[in-house]
Formats: C-alpha cells, sequence, structure tokens
C-alpha cells in the first residue's frame, strides 16, 4: 500500500512570489486538490480583527480565541471536483475579509504565535486523507510534511513581489506603491524568516525556483518535469 507520505506535493515561499497562483494551476495540472494553509492563518487573523483582539501586544488573547475556532478544507458541497472550501465554525471563510488589507497586515503577527502554529499543524496534516494533494504555505516542506515526495520553495525579488501584490489591489492600501508594498514585504520576510517556530525557509531536499523572470506556465512546466522524472 502507498504510504499517504508520498501523495503530498509541498510549495513554500514568500508572500507574493507566485506560490498561491503556481500551486493551485499545478494542482489542476495533476488533478490534486489544492491546499492554501495561508488561508488559514488569514481566517484566524479575521476572527481576531473582529473581535477587537491586539493582536501585536496580546497574544494571549489570541490564543484564547482558538478554543472557540473549529477550522478546515471540505470539500465543496456541489460537487465540484477536486474543490476545497475552507469553513471556520461549519461557515465558509469570507474570502474578501480574509484578503482585505487589515488582515494583510496583521497576519505574520499571528502567524508568529507558537500556539498558533502548533494549533494548526494537525488541521494542515487531515488534508492527506483527501489523497493526492498540492499544499502550500511557508513550513509546509519543512514541517508539516518533512517526508513529501516533492518539495518546491518559490521565490521571486521584492520588487517583482510588491509588482504582484500591487496587481491584488485588495490585498494594499489606497496609496500603497512599489516601494512601501516592496518595504513591507521585506519586513514581513524578516518576521517570517526569524520566528522562533517553523521560520521560512527552503527544505534541504526542495527545489528552488526563482519566478522573477519567468511565466506561470514556464513555472509549471518546470516542476511537472521535476515530477514525472
Amino acid at each position: 500500500m502507498t504510504s499517504p507520505l508520498t501523495k503530498q506535493i509541498t510549495v513554500d515561499g514568500p508572500a507574493a512570489s507566485g506560490k498561491s497562483t503556481v500551486a493551485r494551476r499545478l494542482a489542476e495540472k495533476l488533478d490534486a486538490y489544492y491546499v492554501n494553509t495561508g488561508e488559514m492563518y488569514r481566517a484566524i487573523t479575521a476572527v481576531a480583527l473582529t473581535k477587537g483582539t491586539r493582536i501585536d501586544t496580546d497574544p494571549a488573547a489570541v490564543i484564547e480565541l482558538l478554543d472557540e475556532i473549529k477550522l478546515s478544507f471540505r470539500p465543496s458541497p456541489d460537487g465540484q471536483e477536486k474543490q476545497l472550501i475552507l469553513r471556520i465554525n461549519d461557515v465558509p471563510v469570507d474570502s474578501s475579509l480574509a484578503r482585505s488589507p487589515a488582515v494583510t497586515d496583521k497576519v505574520s503577527a499571528i502567524a508568529k504565535i507558537p500556539e498558533v502554529r502548533q494549533w494548526l499543524v494537525p488541521r494542515q496534516r487531515e488534508s492527506a486523507a483527501l489523497g493526492l494533494i498540492v499544499m502550500e504555505g511557508r513550513d509546509i516542506g519543512t514541517v508539516i510534511f518533512p517526508d513529501a515526495a516533492h518539495k518546491f520553495f518559490i521565490s521571486a525579488s521584492p520588487e517583482e513581489r510588491a509588482r504582484r501584490r500591487l496587481a491584488q489591489s485588495d490585498e494594499t492600501g489606497a496609496n500603497a506603491d512599489i516601494a512601501s508594498v516592496t518595504n513591507e514585504l521585506i519586513e514581513r520576510d524578516r518576521i517570517d524568516s526569524t520566528r522562533a517556530v517553523a521560520p521560512l525557509k527552503a527544505a534541504p531536499d526542495a527545489v528552488t525556483i526563482d519566478t522573477t523572470d519567468l511565466t506561470i506556465d514556464q513555472v509549471i512546466d518546470k516542476m511537472i518535469e521535476i515530477i514525472r522524472t
């Protein structure tokens, strides 16, 4: 019998590197489920902000919120093949809220709380029961599925990532520009890569792909070539 750990493909990388688009398209090509773990952190952040929690100064209050949350990815109820819906307390997460600038600004602060990361580990790993999955995040190949068959680390220059983030206008403020978003991304990289628990980094056996000068199709083709070799 094939071990479930041979059924995961992990895609890690910093914010706005293109990993979400790449992971989603790769899952489509492979007829796999796409799992975006960043949405789980965003959902918790949205709940904390809605309740007025002081995320930066009161992590204990964030931790207390976890007792009130049931969070999981579930197949779409309409039967759409390979489509997963993130549900919080059995209600689909409002993507417009989860992708708002306010959530984007605070999600790294949530993600660096060790208890939040530990709480999410089993909830992320349970996706393995679905079968073949492409899971993306920042610690998937190092912590969540360290024995995955294929691991990728997607990167791009801060300036290119800023251009991509600005193209996602719902995630940036009205006065954002290349310089300000570049600085925000660099600061987020610093926070994510220096946190004590599960820092952002490539797994030792991950294939790193710099997407700065590549199209999405070129990245996908490269990944599929590696997977099928």
